[in-house]
C-alpha cells in the first residue's frame, strides 16, 4: 500500500496485519479525487478507525494542515506512528488510542474534514461516527464515510445531508456535506 499523491507519493505505509481492514488503493484514489474536485477545506482532518493511517496520511500529502488519528488498536496506532516518520509527517499528527465512542476531542477543537472506516459488520458505527463529531465540526466540514456496498449509507449524518455515495469494488464512499457547500 502507497501513498498515492502529493508530497509523500509512492512511499510503501506499513499495515497491520489481521487488525484491520485497507482501503483499497483504488477506492482512496476515486475518494480523493472527489474530494480535491469539491474544493474542501483540509485544514484539519479527523481520521476515525484509522487502521494504518492511510487515508489521514493521504490527506496530508495532499496538503492538509493536521490529522488526528483514532484507533482502538494499540499494535495499529504503533503502525500509523511508524507511517507518519516514514512520511514526515510526525509533527502535523497526534495519535489516540481510543475507541471512537470513548474519544474525546481537545477542547476546541474543530475539524473541517473527517473520515471514517469502521469494520464494515459494525451496524453501530454510523451512530458512533455521529456521536464523535458531533461538537467538533467546523461549520463547512464534510465527513466521508467508508462502508460496505451491501450497507445503504443513511441519507444525512451529523446534520449534513449526503453529497455522494460511490461504489468501488466491495467498498463505497459516501461523502456528506453542508447543503450551502454542494
Amino acid at each position: 500500500m502507497r501513498v498515492i499523491a502529493g508530497s509523500a507519493r509512492g512511499v510503501e505505509l506499513k499495515h497491520p496485519h489481521g487488525v484491520t481492514r485497507p482501503t483499497s488503493s483504488r477506492l482512496r484514489e476515486s475518494l480523493f479525487g472527489m474530494l480535491e474536485a469539491a474544493d474542501l477545506d483540509w485544514s484539519s482532518v479527523l481520521d476515525l478507525y484509522a487502521g494504518s493511517g492511510a487515508l489521514g496520511i493521504e490527506a496530508l500529502s495532499r496538503g492538509a494542515g493536521r490529522c488526528v488519528f483514532v484507533e482502538s488498536d494499540r499494535r495499529a496506532c504503533a503502525v500509523i506512528r511508524d507511517n507518519l516518520r516514514l512520511t514526515i509527517f510526525e509533527k502535523a499528527s497526534t495519535v489516540v488510542t481510543s475507541s471512537v465512542e470513548r474519544w474525546q476531542p481537545a477542547a476546541g477543537e474543530r475539524f473541517t474534514l473527517v473520515l471514517a472506516d469502521p469494520p464494515y459488520d459494525d451496524a453501530e458505527a454510523w451512530h458512533a461516527i455521529e456521536q464523535a463529531v458531533a461538537d467538533t465540526l467546523a461549520e463547512c466540514a464534510a465527513i466521508v464515510v467508508e462502508h460496505s456496498v451491501r450497507a445503504t449509507a443513511p441519507e444525512s449524518l451529523a446534520g449534513r445531508p449526503l453529497w455522494r455515495d460511490r461504489r468501488q469494488g466491495d467498498g463505497a464512499v459516501a461523502i456528506y456535506r453542508a447543503e450551502e457547500d454542494a
